[in-house]
């Protein structure tokens, strides 16, 4: 088992910057990709980014140019670095795993909540 704790959220400004960590802890050796989905209510739920053990890189559109995703192997942690906030990027961010190099979601943290006021 893997168990996924993130940490970073909070209230910020549009145009303002915040950095969201997920450290992973358990059977770590079996996770190859890691990243973020968000959610916000009554609306589907959208992949934000994720990164691969190859440090191979993926990104929503809608994210792309502003959010940059970083692991740290040695800690176990992703980290996401978001940018240029927008109002709309304001929604629960859950860290996931999984075992293979897409982000299906083998294992899900708690979610941290990112709110960005205009």
């Amino acid at each position: 088992q893997v168990q996924l704790v993130e940490s970073g959220g909070g209230l910020v400004q549009a145009g303002g910057s915040l950095r969201l960590a997920c450290a992973a802890s358990g059977s770590t050796s079996t996770i190859n990709a890691m990243g973020w989905y968000r959610q916000v209510p009554e609306k589907q739920r959208e992949l934000v980014a994720f990164i691969t053990n190859a440090n191979s890189a993926k990104y929503a559109d809608s994210v792309k140019g502003r959010f940059t995703i970083s692991r740290d192997t040695a800690k176990n942690t992703v980290y996401l670095l978001m940018n240029s906030l927008k109002p709309e990027d304001t929604a629960v961010y859950r860290c996931a795993a999984d075992e293979t190099a897409w982000l299906f979601g083998d294992y899900w943290g708690q979610g941290t909540q990112v709110t960005v006021s205009s």
